[in-house]
């Protein structure tokens, strides 16, 4: 990789830090716990806060934009692979949209691929 590159590719990454710092959480969810109660009842269960579940969350949806601009900027892709590895990242989102619940704002939430 040319210094250039690294450069821009380190604005990547702190402009989608900035941002994933910036998307709110959904008021009802501030203070809260995830529980993972395992059904062995003999096992401990893992309980973290909301805030810490929700930041990664963020952060997995910021790396999967990141992924998506360099894939649709890379020079050697063809069009038509482009557009499969994108159909891949369009079901990503799909599939977290279970985790819109958790936002404040609209925008903020993923957008899997929407009907016709």
């Amino acid at each position: 990789m040319e210094l250039d590159e690294i450069k821009q590719a380190l604005r990547e990454i702190l402009r989608e830090e900035e941002r994933s710092a910036t998307a709110p959480l959904s008021p009802k969810w501030i203070g809260g716990q995830v529980v993972l109660q395992p059904h062995d009842k003999e096992k401990a269960p893992k309980s973290f806060t909301v805030d810490s579940f929700f930041h990664k969350i963020v952060m997995v949806r910021d790396r999967l934009r990141v992924l998506e601009a360099k894939l649709n900027a890379h020079p050697k892709l063809e069009d038509a692979d482009k557009v499969e590895l994108q159909q891949h990242i369009t079901r990503i989102y799909g599939s977290l949209t279970t985790f819109n619940v958790l936002f404040r704002e609209r925008e903020d939430q993923f957008v899997g691929q929407k009907g016709d």
